[in-house]
């Protein structure tokens, strides 16, 4: 973002973009109206900040003795940069989805409730990679879930005894489909909670105002009968 914030970069980005093939600094510059070299400042800055990749090449089409120097050449990063604030994950959402809505077209289950299982299953499986070994207990377990749940943008935040959640990821979702996100929500917090058993911490839906509605809690450590 502060990469773009300068105007004159932000021309050389877009012109870079709205190119079929790769351009030189002299293009860029001649484009913009600013000098070579400066063209090249702000060029190098976009590429150092991964917005815009290089290349190298002659312009002349001519190889061999005679073809001149390779120039250096821009085109947009090949790699997808999106910004949220506060964080949102409207791509893992997606990805949930169209893998619960193929597997239910390939065996007739019911979409949601394989949504309900899928989300569970990624949920044990970033829990499971976040835990290098089983915790020892349950207020370690708790660290761990809140740390993923923390990556994930969840926000978590003690309120009494529970641990409330101050953001939803899939905000703009739980909008206008609150049963389907929240469940989706719930089933892979479970899953993350899952995943540090037997210590994992109790999970379930508390729907409350502007945050998730779904809080934790840790788990009451267990007494031992004779």
């Amino acid at each position: 973002m502060g990469a773009l914030a300068d105007p004159v970069r932000h021309q050389l980005y877009q012109f870079v973009c709205s190119q079929p093939v790769a351009v030189s600094r002299e293009q860029a510059a001649d484009a913009v109206g600013i000098p070579h070299h400066q063209a090249k400042f702000h060029l190098d800055r976009l590429t150092a900040e991964g917005l815009l990749d290089t290349e190298y090449a002659r312009l002349t089409g001519r190889s061999g003795p005679g073809a001149g120097r390779t120039a250096k050449l821009y085109r947009r990063a090949g790699r997808d940069i999106a910004v949220s604030l506060p964080q949102r994950e409207y791509e893992l959402a997606g990805r949930l989805m169209a893998a619960a809505i193929a597997r239910s077209a390939n065996t007739g289950e019911p979409v949601v409730e394989v949504l309900n299982r899928i989300a569970h299953d990624y949920g044990h499986t970033i829990g499971a990679t976040a835990a290098n070994r089983p915790p020892a207990d349950a207020a370690a377990a708790l660290q761990l879930a809140l740390g993923v749940l923390s990556r994930y943008g969840y926000e978590p935040r003690r309120s009494d005894r529970e641990i409330e959640l101050a953001n939803c990821p899939f905000h703009a979702l739980a909008q206008v489909q609150t049963e389907l996100a929240c469940n989706m929500n719930h089933a892979l917090i479970s899953g993350v909670a899952d995943a540090l058993a037997p210590y994992g911490p109790q999970v379930r839906l508390k729907p409350g105002p502007a945050r998730c509605c779904v809080v934790l809690q840790r788990r009451a450590a267990r007494t031992s009968t004779r």
